[in-house]
């Protein structure tokens, strides 16, 4: 698998449709992330940290934004199921973009500051 582009057309139409939706969340949130096939998944970086990766499976869609960005929205991903710096977002209810893009926009700001303490 080289790209995303392969690694989303590798799935059903309905899911590719969400998975181009998480894509372009991420991509809104964080425009000047480098995008790259990272652990079989796509994922991003800014300022040469990893910032959050997504997988599609069977019948959810995986979403990693390391325990740090699982853990400053706990409250909200709290009715999802989870496991360390991941959560799974069930195909047959309404996947939360807005959360999602939420979750980059703090990833970024994160990275960042990180950067600047260098």
């Amino acid at each position: 698998m080289n790209s995303i582009d392969d690694y989303i057309k590798d799935f059903p139409e309905d899911v590719q449709i969400l998975l181009q939706k998480v894509r372009a969340t991420i991509k809104e949130k964080a425009p000047g992330a480098i995008e790259s096939m990272n652990y079989g998944m796509p994922g991003y970086k800014t300022n040469g940290r990893p910032l959050v990766y997504f997988a599609g499976y069977k019948n959810h869609i995986g979403f990693y934004a390391t325990p740090t960005g699982h853990e400053q929205f706990a409250e909200e991903l709290s009715k999802y199921k989870q496991g360390k710096g991941s959560v799974q977002f069930p195909m047959d209810k309404p996947i939360p973009f807005d959360l999602i893009g939420r979750i980059v926009e703090f990833r970024v700001k994160e990275n960042s500051a990180k950067s600047k303490k260098k």
